[in-house]
């Protein structure tokens, strides 16, 4: 249960209080309060000359529960988030006794603040000590904007807030952050001996009082404005909160640590309803509920390991898989053709991990170690001792279904049989073995596999919950957020996402500018995409992007678009970054330079052949919902369809995919902070432009328009849309 718990050492008159809220010790509302009432039990007891705070099981505290800041963000008449700034000042940091934080594994967040409003800070080696409250869109809100630059000055308090990045207690030590560093063993005593020094002395410093480290009115002002220029440069179009820490910081610097705490509550109010601080926040939730899937893991059932794993096919992928499989502990045998592919698959591997060598994140030691987990064989001799094959080849059909074959004869029965399979029906890959159909599944991976976080994990029908469990256990050993999908054309991601691509080429067939596009969709003063779609098929490739696109027109052809300008630019040998030259041009060091004239033939010709009405200029507004509106009305197809679990699922994995910025919410998130009904009017307002043969690509589907009628969210929509798919299954 979760207390704060008082225990008086009666010979040397120190008061222990230890913090507990398993796993991490979170500040929970009820634990702040705890906090404050056995604070006052040990101010008003006799016997007691000094107080020691510590987290229980060896973690101090990983900051204020964020459950409660979501509670904040949806209650009705703005009913805030507790008033831990004042409770600290007063509690602690006024204290008529010592209090000494004693630190261990983390203080993070409201976790830090606390120790900062502490008289002396001791920790045991490798502590984390930082403020990432801005990860959520918000800012430091118990006095840690105030706290900080006091005890390490504005300018290492500013990087330290403004990066959200923990440092290491070995850091924090010579900064000012942590009085000294101790071993784990004698945490305890050395700080129960530091509380009772600094009583005997009658002498404690309040950290809000301190002078020594802050920089004089002027020079504050001259520091702050200088982060308050570069994190304008930085900050996606909209976001705001980094900008009004900086506010914060400056307020106290210039006039005192009450006025700054009292420019942080106002701050920290203002933020914390914000569209991006409820995007943040949601995005952080829907990264851990991904493996909550129902008939799945509430039955009661228990992951089997995945000690050794085989990877069919040692090209991009197959090699990246086999990267992030070996850098989880596991082994892997990796199968493929002939020896000059199997060489060139384990030195893929190596150059992947060596990498992190070169980086400096892997000691060579390391490396070797890792390596050896890997074996390569041209057959399937030693497959019988494997819990699981990810085949990774050519995506071809009939090769695929051949590999299955083999694959069912050479494992054991109860072996898993996966795909990485991005373009074909999974029903297809396992149509001759049908008696194998319950462990075969997708694991669809983004590329590069060993670095892109999200994996799909594809069910069939006939996929068992035994299976599922298991590939979601295993995607945790190998640290991916996994969400599961569906079985369809591009499962959820690259499905949802075919109208991005084919809109950009519908734009350029009306003659809107490609750079323009790119611009309007991408990173900085844009959308805030990692970059634009055109300069994504440069990426990606033009032969892929081709490939790939023509799944979409076989599949959904009543709403897709084609058009010649990717084939024709393929036949030209302009495949994008490989060949130097696509949508762009690339110099040294892959940097892009916009080439109208050698795309000029290429978009007239296409755009003669397309005899689209011309849209001669649209804003960076008007391409954003270009673009992004019928993304969103393929996503809600996908809900009602019930190819993902939960709205929240397709949020996380859009962002952690496609690069869909966090800071609005995922695909959903963001749609319902638009709002359905203008979403519908906007679609519908591109169907009225268009020939009758392409209104299908703009056509809302039922559950949009449902949404958009009932004035609720498209994920409520979806949510009420699954549950009756589900009782039809």
């Amino acid at each position: 249960a979760m207390s704060a718990s008082l225990e008086v050492q009666p010979l040397s008159g120190v008061a222990v209080i230890t913090l507990k809220n398993p796993p991490v010790n979170a500040l929970a509302v009820s634990l702040l309060h705890d906090l404050e009432r056995v604070l006052r039990e040990a101010q008003a007891h006799r016997a007691v000359r000094g107080i020691v705070i510590k987290g229980d099981r060896g973690k101090f505290s990983g900051g204020f529960d964020i459950t409660a800041i979501r509670a904040a963000q949806s209650a009705q008449g703005g009913k805030g988030v507790i008033d831990g700034s004042s409770l600290l000042t007063a509690a602690v940091e006024q204290s008529s006794k010592p209090i000494v934080a004693a630190i261990e594994g983390l203080a993070l967040g409201g976790g830090l603040e606390l120790a900062m409003s502490c008289h002396a800070r001791l920790s045991a080696p490798g502590a984390m000590l930082g403020l990432p409250e801005l990860n959520l869109g918000v800012i430091p809100g118990f006095g840690g904007t105030q706290r900080l630059p006091r005890l390490i000055g504005l300018q290492t308090a500013i990087k330290m807030i403004l990066s959200s990045k923990p440092i290491r207690a070995e850091m924090a030590q010579p900064l000012g952050l942590v009085d000294r560093i101790v071993p784990r063993a004698e945490l305890l005593t050395e700080a129960t001996e530091l509380a009772l020094e600094l009583a005997a002395s009658g002498q404690w410093k309040r950290t809000l009082a301190r002078t020594d480290k802050i920089e004089p009115a002027e020079q504050a002002q001259m520091i702050v404005g200088f982060a308050r220029a570069q994190t304008q440069k930085k900050a996606p179009a909209g976001v705001e909160h980094p900008l009004l820490c900086l506010d914060a910081i400056l307020e106290g610097a210039v006039n005192g640590g009450e006025a700054g705490l009292r420019k942080e509550a106002e701050v920290f109010e203002r933020v914390l309803t914000s569209d991006t601080a409820k995007s943040l926040v949601h995005v952080f939730f829907a990264q851990r509920a991904t493996a909550k899937v129902g008939g799945v893991s509430d039955r009661g059932l228990k992951p089997r390991a995945m000690r050794r794993v085989a990877v069919v096919g040692g090209g991009l992928m197959g090699s990246g898989i086999a990267t992030s499989c070996i850098q989880a502990g596991i082994e892997v045998l990796m199968k493929e053709i002939n020896p000059k592919f199997l060489e060139a698959g384990i030195a893929r591997v190596r150059a992947n991990l060596f990498s992190k060598v070169k980086k400096g994140r892997m000691t060579p030691n390391a490396f070797e170690a890792t390596m050896k987990r890997l074996k390569g064989t041209l057959d399937y001799s030693r497959f019988k001792h494997v819990d699981m094959v990810i085949e990774a080849a050519v995506e071809a059909i009939p090769l695929k279904q051949k590999i299955f074959k083999e694959l069912c004869d050479a494992c054991s029965p109860t072996c898993i049989l996966a795909t990485n399979t991005s373009t074909i029906n999974i029903d297809l890959v396992s149509k001759l073995i049908p008696d194998a159909r319950d462990r075969v599944c997708g694991l669809h991976y983004f590329s590069p596999a060993h670095v892109m976080p999200l994996l799909e994990i594809v069910r069939t029908e006939a996929t068992s919950p035994q299976v599922l469990l298991d590939s979601l256990a295993f995607a945790k050993r190998t640290k991916k957020v996994p969400v599961v999908v569906g079985n369809c054309t591009g499962f959820a991601v690259n499905r949802v996402f075919f109208p991005y691509g084919q809109t950009a080429m519908m734009l350029l067939d009306m003659g809107v500018d490609p750079y323009a596009i790119d611009k309007a969709i991408g990173p900085g003063k844009g959308f805030g995409m990692p970059m634009g779609p055109l300069r994504l098929n440069d990426l990606v490739g033009m032969a892929t992007t081709a490939h790939v696109g023509k799944q979409f027109v076989e599949n959904f052809p009543e709403r897709s678009y084609a058009n010649g300008i990717v084939p024709s630019m393929v036949e030209a040998k302009r495949l994008g970054e490989t060949t130097k030259m696509g949508f762009y041009k690339y110099g040294k060091g892959r940097k892009a330079e916009p080439d109208p004239e050698g795309i000029a033939p290429f978009l007239q010709a296409s755009k003669a052949a397309a005899r689209l009405p011309a849209v001669s200029s649209l804003s960076p507004q008007g391409i954003q919902e270009a673009i992004f509106f019928p993304v969103v009305n393929e996503s809600a197809r996908v809900l009602a369809e019930g190819v993902v679990e939960r709205a929240a699922d397709l949020d996380i994995a859009t962002v952690l995919s496609m690069g869909f910025p966090a800071h609005k919410g995922g695909i959903i998130k963001w749609a319902d902070t638009v709002g359905a009904r203008r979403i519908v009017d906007g679609l519908e307002a591109w169907q009225a432009r268009v020939p009758a043969q392409h209104k299908g690509f703009f056509e809302p589907c039922a559950l949009l328009k449902q949404a958009a009628a009932r004035g609720i969210a498209i994920a409520d929509a979806g949510a009420v849309s699954q549950l009756s798919t589900k009782s039809k299954m």
